[in-house]
């Protein structure tokens, strides 16, 4: 039966209405070991969906970026996944309708998942302690964002922080995977021989719509019908941040700090890290159509270490970013494109571009960078 864009509003209906389950209501048709939990499982609410209602993609199909140029317009959102010389994109259009695609990237098992309730696109490494991971969605939610299960232990996993929350691997964790949330039309620049997540799914879904419609009202605050926890009011909730955590260290870098200007130098867990911000993207949560979105940019962040260097860098044009020393520019993938380092590359750094409400429940102690610089 075709999912319609009503599927979403039924959504978040269900999330406003809904009491946590009880626990045999919660438990049944699993093979999970609730005994084993690292948060309180009355913390786990009912999303709507049952177990893979919203079905992973476990045998996605790819086509190259001269096919998909006839259903991806300019300033789509993609997941960008590289490893070794294979790159891919995952269109947040396709990714609505699924939220994880079990994958093989250069060689290496991903898993490249998204939830759209807290606009966390993130990747991981499906490599555990020596086992292969696959993915699927449980239905369930915590504080919005995505509980995510694998398949061979049916342990439950909270999609924000990668890390087991119930079952027999509660307390390990996943290795993020870089995945940049950016625009179709810099992927098909940068990587012309990419490949792209088709919608050749064997599902029915309107891809392209986006059944959240101003769901990201910058000053609006849906989490309120079902949010659990106290949302952190030094950001504006539906703001949206740059998440980065290193070394035992959480930074939220505000979106609105880099309209002006699009550069952050810092050092984060002992790292020197560059924050890049260039416009061109849309939203994937403003317009019931997500290529008529509003314009909210994409980001990229990177070790400024190059060599025996540590690069400092600041705005040289839109999508540019000079480094002070060597003069040498790079663009939003942390590529020198001319200059003395020219040909060089930047080490990519795992971050999110998640709403504010899901990054500061998460990570409670976060630094933030603001408007203000602080």
């Amino acid at each position: 039966m075709p999912v319609s864009r009503s599927f979403g509003a039924a959504l978040v209906a269900a999330l406003a209405l809904a009491p946590a389950a009880a626990a045999a209501q919660q438990q049944a048709g699993w093979r999970t070991d609730f005994s084993k939990h690292t948060v309180p499982l009355d913390e786990i609410v009912s999303g709507g969906p049952p177990k893979d209602g919203i079905p992973a993609l476990d045998r996605p199909e790819f086509v190259p970026v001269t096919e998909a140029g006839d259903w991806l317009s300019p300033r789509e959102p993609v997941v960008l996944v590289v490893e070794g010389n294979e790159a891919k994109a995952y269109p947040l259009q396709i990714l609505m309708w699924h939220e994880i695609v079990n994958d093989v990237v250069g060689g290496r098992p991903v898993a490249v998942t998204y939830c759209p309730l807290c606009n966390t696109a993130l990747a991981f490494d499906r490599r555990l302690d020596g086992t292969l991971l696959d993915f699927g969605t449980t239905g369930r939610l915590r504080h919005s964002d995505l509980v995510m299960y694998d398949r061979q232990t049916e342990s439950w996993w909270q999609q924000a922080t990668g890390e087991a929350i119930v079952g027999n691997l509660a307390g390990k964790k996943l290795e993020f995977v870089s995945a940049p949330l950016v625009s179709w039309k810099t992927f098909k620049s940068t990587h012309p021989n990419g490949l792209v997540l088709s919608r050749d799914t064997g599902f029915d879904r309107p891809y392209g719509e986006n059944p959240y419609a101003r769901y990201d009202d910058p000053k609006g605050s849906p989490i309120s019908s079902f949010f659990r926890g106290r949302p952190d009011p030094r950001l504006p909730a539906m703001e949206r941040v740059i998440a980065v955590s290193l070394g035992g260290q959480d930074v939220a870098y505000a979106f609105r700090a880099f309209r002006e200007r699009p550069v952050a130098n810092d050092v984060v867990g002992g790292v020197p890290i560059a924050v890049f911000w260039m416009p061109g993207t849309a939203s994937a949560l403003d317009d019931s159509r997500i290529s008529q979105g509003r314009d909210v940019g994409s980001t990229g962040v990177f070790d400024r270490r190059l060599g025996d260097r540590v690069l400092e860098f600041e705005p040289s044009g839109e999508g540019r970013f000079r480094d002070r020393v060597t003069g040498s520019e790079f663009d939003l993938l942390g590529r020198a494109t001319s200059g003395p380092l020219e040909g060089k590359r930047l080490q990519a750094i795992p971050h999110g571009n998640h709403f504010w409400f899901a990054w500061g429940v998460f990570k409670p102690k976060t630094r933030i960078v603001d408007a203000t610089g602080s």
